[in-house]
């Protein structure tokens, strides 16, 4: 076995131990047992930045659940037909945000096309109630990270979409196709000879 294989299942026990121990700390806290004598307070909140053991290692580790998103929106069939990622993307290439779709874009189209498409009825149904489509975020990153990505001038330098969010003309529902850790982010600092000064990214 690797060095780092017998590092890795080494933290990975550090830090399970760690959290099993605090998190039975914060059950004796929360149920007030401790309070008076240690100054604690009486709360089931792990840390500011997470609510248990398990969401701070989860954080840590980068684990994830796929977001469930409420219409099954197809990037392959709509970037096949020529649409581009700045036609619903609106203003990747001039601020921070790639904002995502309101309903009120997409039934620009939809109010005639497919119209019969059972993920269609589901977005027609959005807008008939005046409600907004509630996108999950697939990449995004923790308020802890202190992080600020702005798209705009990675649009600018020619950085193509897929080099963070995979190649989008052969997913259907996006996925979390790249790890955007700062690792990868450096490499690519490095190679395009961009900024790697820490207030660059964070603040």
């Amino acid at each position: 076995m690797g060095g780092h294989k017998i590092l890795y299942i080494a933290l990975v026990g550090v830090a399970a131990s760690a959290g099993a121990w605090v998190a039975a700390r914060t059950v004796v806290f929360s149920s007030g047992q401790e309070s008076a004598d240690s100054g604690a307070p009486n709360s089931s909140v792990y840390t500011p930045a997470h609510h248990t053991a398990r969401e701070a290692i989860s954080d840590f580790f980068d684990w994830r659940m796929a977001p469930i998103q409420p219409v099954a929106y197809t990037h392959k069939a709509h970037l096949a037909n020529g649409m581009h990622c700045t036609d619903c993307h609106v203003g990747v290439d001039t601020g921070p945000e790639a904002r995502l779709p309101n309903v009120q874009l997409c039934m620009t189209c939809h109010s005639v096309i497919d119209t019969d498409h059972s993920e269609i009825k589901k977005v027609a149904a959005y807008f008939s109630r005046g409600e907004l489509i509630p996108w999950q975020r697939v990449y995004d990153y923790p308020p802890e990270a202190h992080v600020k990505f702005n798209h705009a001038p990675h649009v600018r330098a020619g950085v193509d979409c897929k080099t963070c969010h995979g190649d989008m003309t052969q997913q259907t529902v996006a996925v979390r196709a790249v790890d955007l850790n700062m690792g990868f982010c450096l490499d690519c600092h490095n190679e395009r000879q961009a900024s790697v000064d820490c207030l660059t990214c964070h603040f």
